[in-house]
């Protein structure tokens, strides 16, 4: 039974989600031959202030572009 844990920043649509949630699901059945319905995926989302990358908060990111 494939488990796939995906990390990413809040922020998402619940029907985002669920499309990619479906998209991997059907790569794993294709690529694999696994039943979907062994098929278990998990999303952890973080908050846009606790996620940083080049020394900058996803938020100062986010607020940097704007600009």
């Amino acid at each position: 039974m494939p488990e796939i844990t995906i990390s990413m920043a809040a922020g998402r649509t619940d029907e985002q989600k669920a499309g990619m949630m479906r998209d991997i699901t059907q790569a794993l059945v294709k690529n694999l031959g696994v039943e979907a319905d062994n098929v278990v995926i998990q999303i952890n989302e973080a908050p846009l202030t606790h996620k940083m990358k080049g020394g900058k908060t996803f938020v100062e990111r986010k607020a940097a572009q704007s600009r």
